[in-house]
């Protein structure tokens, strides 16, 4: 969390702090919660069956899109050269990438 950087869109140095961060069920600690409050990022994390609600608004259509989004990475993590990074340059790689997104939406 204290890594992670969101490109601004044109020129200028990446936000440090992004506007909210979805997780699954496992981030749901109150350790991660206080931390994200502290900084004020919003959480798009679903909670456990056994813990309060106490006040906490759940964003299902921005939790949806998180889950589409894996679905989708997955789909391309069937293709071996995906998954292993056989290539060595990133322009490959990108190439690699593009190709499997062509072959999937077709």
């Amino acid at each position: 969390m204290e890594r992670g950087a969101v490109a601004r869109p044109g020129r200028g140095r990446p936000r440090l702090r992004p506007d909210r961060v979805a997780g699954d069920k496992g981030y749901t600690g109150r350790a991660i919660r206080r931390y994200m409050r502290r900084r004020g990022i919003g959480a798009v994390i679903p909670r456990l069956r056994h813990e309060p609600r106490r006040g906490v608004r759940f964003d299902r259509a921005a939790y949806r899109t998180r889950n589409r989004i894996e679905r989708l990475i997955n789909r391309f993590k069937q293709f071996r050269a995906v998954a292993t990074r056989y290539d060595k340059l990133a322009v490959r790689f990108h190439a690699t990438v593009t190709l499997v997104a062509i072959r999937l939406w077709l």
